[in-house]
């Protein structure tokens, strides 16, 4: 007897939606598109996948369409003096709403989408997919398109980020291949603009930075359309508590004009971010008055100071930049038509919000969109004021132009011990508020400590329990001081031992703190003893790292040449330190980059007692090289100095070595240690 084999209900609901000329839902098309990964066809993966993202787009482009042409076609009259006329316009205005949508993609119902779904639509999951299956079907530049989009979501994925080092070298994937398939105009033409610019090209700057303006007014139409659709009430029962029309009205209308406000964040937020570029829409004004300066376009120029004034009034250098421009040109100027209407929106909304939320019971607190006159942190970040971060020359020739240097971070205080010494400096390491010390420890000190390890480590210990977290390559082994306090008390390896991994990694915090010369107490908040080794038979042609470029507090995003600091990032965490064991292997050379994670600007080989101390911000990317062949093993530590956030580990450590002190147990404990 034949068996009929059934295919997959959301195949059959595609082949129905197909026959009708409906939109599939991209949810079910990515569910599809799950499906077929699971069972290997690789084929089907990017047809659903592609088609799932294609659906995505033009459910969201629709919505946008439809709300703008409704919206024109039925606009309420400010002069308006009975309800029936503004209702009248309401009622319209969602007839004609719910017409265009359903027109377009068919009814609205199929396109109700679950939040886990969007949320990976949002994350750039089905690239991550498309990747895979590209890859399998030997199509590599598509596989290195959908990575790179991917990836710039993503940049802490590190498997990603190992992937498009591989794409790199593979045959037939080129440089123009990696393109974000999912780029936001606006903030594509910032960057750009930013980067001529920085060539001191001005003329191409400036055509960019108008291009992202543009862009980005455009872009505020359509993020304040989608604003208009189902709106969540947190806590608040209107069926229940029986609101009123106004009062519901009021509360649904709040909600959509505190979504509309906060499109200001939202354009200002690059892909998988928490948090808005900094002064992001007046550093567009702030470019251009100096661009324009320098292509001797002074009433462009003025015109620009003018609004960049708008966002900070009072703002110094700029007024000086006005004065020197309308002296120039013999006449004052006016600031940017778009940008006066804007604010004048901004303000009104922030009024409206107020009352609104309180209507709510809700507290309002307006977001600091471009309170701050800053940029990026670099030494390019911005032409003009930046807030202590580069000095401002004044554009008038009859001013003082010399350039005053910016007091750096203080460093090369007293080490503390007598054997300890700085071998590599800032300097020496092309970078601030870096060091490399010698002799921390001796080599007894460092054979004991290296034996706690073999004795005490576990895999994956640190790492949420992944043997190799980093790279398939290598084996990640560790232990916390306190489980060595514990293994020393129980007598399963000598207490001095693991007292010595206590003493030293207090040692290590006491010449860091001393040596940057910091004002005020550096906790511990994570200290771990890790070993990392080769895995034989897996070392030939590695082009990996043994851990990828990174930034201890803020997530590295090179594509940018900024280091966000938003979770999941260790934000709290201030300096860092890596205390070597030994040196008898090969690779493993730790490593400091630019920004962009590729430059490498300086490297340093480990040795017994050598410990290497920097701060954990993006002005010190580094990473680990391959270890190809032996172990490494080192004490890793960081440090905070916000109290909130010291190690627990390391408070119930003290405790213990308080308590044995206390009790005078020192030569009772293990007494096997001494024979």
């Amino acid at each position: 007897m034949d068996v009929c084999v059934l295919p997959p209900l959301g195949v059959v609901l595609a082949l129905i939606l197909q026959i009708t000329g409906a939109l599939e839902p991209y949810d079910l098309l990515y569910d599809n598109g799950v499906e077929a990964f699971s069972r290997g066809d690789y084929a089907d993966v990017v047809r659903y996948m592609e088609k799932a993202l294609a659906s995505f787009s033009r459910v969201r482009q629709t919505k946008i369409r439809c709300r703008l042409k409704c919206e024109d076609q039925h606009r309420i009259d400010s002069n308006i003096n009975t309800d029936l006329f503004f209702f009248d316009s309401v009622l319209r205005r969602a007839a004609c709403l719910n017409a265009c949508i359903e027109e377009q993609i068919g009814t609205q119902s199929m396109h109700t989408v679950s939040e886990d779904v969007i949320q990976d639509f949002h994350r750039r999951i089905p690239y991550n997919y498309l990747q895979l299956a590209y890859r399998k079907l030997n199509q590599l530049d598509k596989a290195a398109a959908a990575a790179h989009t991917y990836f710039q979501a993503n940049p802490e994925h590190v498997e990603m980020g190992q992937n498009l080092e591989q794409y790199k070298t593979l045959e037939g994937v080129e440089e123009k291949h990696f393109i974000d398939r999912e780029a936001r105009p606006h903030q594509r033409a910032f960057s750009a603009g930013v980067k001529l610019y920085d060539k001191g090209d001005y003329e191409g700057s400036v055509s960019l930075f108008e291009e992202a303006l543009t862009e980005y007014y455009k872009a505020d139409v359509e993020c304040r359309a989608l604003c208009e659709g189902p709106q969540q009430f947190q806590e608040q029962n209107h069926v229940l508590y029986r609101y009123s029309l106004y009062e519901l009205i009021s509360d649904h209308y709040t909600q959509v004009l505190h979504c509309k406000h906060e499109c200001v964040r939202d354009l200002a937020t690059r892909p998988g971010r928490l948090s808005p570029m900094e002064n992001y829409l007046p550093l567009h004004y702030d470019y251009l008055q100096f661009a324009y300066f320098q292509v001797n376009k002074l009433d462009e120029a003025l015109s620009c100071a003018l609004t960049y004034l708008l966002f900070h009034d009072g703002a110094e250098f700029m007024i000086e930049n006005v004065e020197h421009f309308s002296e120039s040109l013999g006449h004052d100027g006016q600031p940017r038509q778009e940008a006066v209407q804007y604010l004048q929106r901004h303000k009104q909304e922030l009024e409206l919000l107020q009352i609104g939320t309180e209507n709510l019971g809700i507290p309002y607190t307006e977001g600091n969109y471009w309170s701050s006159l800053g940029g990026r942190e670099d030494a390019n970040r911005i032409p003009s004021g930046t807030d202590g971060w580069m000095e401002y020359v004044p554009i008038s020739e009859k001013k003082d132009t010399s350039v005053t240097v910016v007091q750096e971070l203080r460093e090369g205080g007293p080490l503390l011990y007598d054997s300890v010494q700085v071998t590599l400096n800032s300097v020496d390491l092309n970078g601030t508020q870096r060091v490399v010390f010698d002799d921390v420890i001796s080599e007894d000190e460092c054979s004991e400590l290296k034996h706690l390890a073999h004795t005490t480590t576990i895999s994956g210990d640190g790492y949420r329990g992944k043997m190799s977290p980093h790279t398939p390559n290598e084996k990640f082994e560790g232990t916390t001081v306190l489980k060595t306090l514990q293994f020393g008390y129980e007598g399963r390896v000598p207490f001095r031992s693991a007292r010595l991994f206590y003493d030293i990694s207090e040692k290590a915090r006491q010449i860091v703190e001393s040596y940057f010369m910091l004002n005020s107490t550096l906790h511990f908040s994570y200290t771990h003893l890790v070993c990392r080794t080769a895995i034989t038979g897996q070392q030939d042609h590695r082009i990996d790292l043994s851990h990828p470029i990174h930034a201890d507090n803020c997530l590295l995003d090179p594509e940018a040449n900024e280091c966000w600091k938003e979770p999941p990032a260790y934000t709290y965490r201030d300096y860092s330190a890596l205390l070597y064991l030994n040196g008898d292997f090969e690779g493993g050379e730790f490593i400091f980059t630019e920004m962009d994670a590729k430059t490498i600007t300086a490297s340093v080989k480990p040795r017994c007692g050598r410990m290497v101390g920097f701060s954990s911000g993006g002005e010190n990317p580094h990473g680990v090289r391959a270890v190809t062949r032996g172990q490494r093993c080192a004490v890793a530590l960081w440090f905070t100095l916000d109290p909130l956030y010291r190690e627990l580990e390391r408070l119930q450590a003290d405790e213990v070595i308080q308590a044995l002190e206390n009790q005078h147990l020192w030569t009772q404990i293990n007494p096997k240690d001494e024979l």
